[in-house]
């Protein structure tokens, strides 16, 4: 199986690929950045740095394919998609373009990496919330931006396949975090941020520590080896609805950075930031759907994840210091 991955400098995408040629499959592997700014580069896929917002690039990239798995998206953290709901909105044009190419190309079968962003925000007003169901998308009231653009994008993929014949897969990721990834620079998530922070407050001995919101803004979080299986698992699969693909282990942020304390050994002073962008107040993961599909549900719990993550970032960040430190007059 040849199988054309898109984002796959970001960090799903490097994981993603990975799993693939793990699993004996031969894979091209596409984004816009330089490939010395991919996360993760694997030197028996084809890389290629590549445009795929422009039709011409996503036809060139998807001919001789028979799977694609289309991650590719301007986004980030809440403090990204926030501030930049033009840019996410943008996004669009890879969308089309790549279902276009795929159409044309005769594709097999077309993953898209869809979001919880989509979800009505009506549902998500409390920090106790009810998990969300795949239902809960319509009537339509997805986050400003970001989530309109991912709602969209699932129709067309409706679309597709009822029009073209095209079979399309779309999963709704829910916080998906890990190491390989985004860890500072604006575009990180909550996991990847709160690792960052305690890891240099653990290393500076300097206590205060900056939280988003009051903390008590709740979400659950699916580790990443967790998101590549049931990627894999969904585009396999027989059923072509939209799916959550997401934890069912509701917390608050609150209780992620108690956990990140024990792990750590680092108490801090929180200090809260009341008027950062935070979100919705409250998302949840209903896994019924997913469980009754594919029988089991992400499972790998929050501090387990949150130990190999604040593991890499706290390398990271160790690097980050020790080149600051050795630059000349610093």
């Amino acid at each position: 199986m040849k199988s054309l991955v898109t984002g796959a400098g970001g960090f799903i995408g490097g994981h993603l690929v990975a799993k693939l040629l793990n699993e004996g499959h031969e894979v091209r592997a596409v984004d816009c950045k330089p490939i010395a700014e991919w996360y993760q580069v694997h030197g028996n896929a084809e890389n290629i740095q590549g445009d795929c917002s422009l039709l011409e690039t996503a036809q060139e990239v998807t001919r001789g394919v028979q799977h694609v798995y289309n991650l590719a998206a301007d986004m980030g953290g809440m403090g990204f998609i926030e501030n930049n709901k033009a840019a996410c909105m943008l996004t669009v044009l890879t969308s089309t373009h790549m279902l276009v190419a795929a159409r044309d190309q005769g594709v097999e079968r077309f993953f898209y990496s869809s979001s919880a962003c989509v979800y009505a925000a009506e549902h998500q007003t409390s920090s106790e919330v009810t998990a969300l169901r795949e239902e809960d998308a319509y009537p339509a009231q997805p986050e400003d931006g970001y989530g309109w653009e991912k709602l969209f994008t699932e129709r067309m993929c409706r679309h597709f396949q009822e029009d073209f014949g095209l079979q399309t897969r779309v999963a709704r990721f829910h916080n998906v975090y890990g190491p390989e990834g985004t860890w500072d620079g604006g575009r990180e998530k909550a996991p990847a941020a709160l690792c960052r922070k305690f890891a240099t407050a653990s290393l500076s001995g300097e206590p205060d520590l900056e939280i988003w919101g009051d903390g008590e803004q709740t979400r659950s979080f699916m580790y990443i080896d967790d998101c590549v299986r049931g990627i894999l698992e969904i585009m396999n699969g027989d059923s072509a609805e939209p799916v959550n693909l997401g934890s069912a282990e509701l917390v608050s942020i609150n209780q992620m950075a108690d956990l990140l304390e024990q792990i750590s050994g680092t108490v801090v002073n929180r200090q809260y930031k009341l008027d950062a962008p935070q979100g919705v107040r409250g998302r949840n993961s209903d896994n019924t759907l997913f469980r009754s599909i594919y029988g089991w549900e992400p499972s790998i719990s929050l501090r387990d994840g949150l130990e190999r993550t604040y593991e890499w970032i706290l390398g990271q960040v160790k690097m980050q210091r020790g080149a600051v430190d050795a630059t000349p007059g610093t």
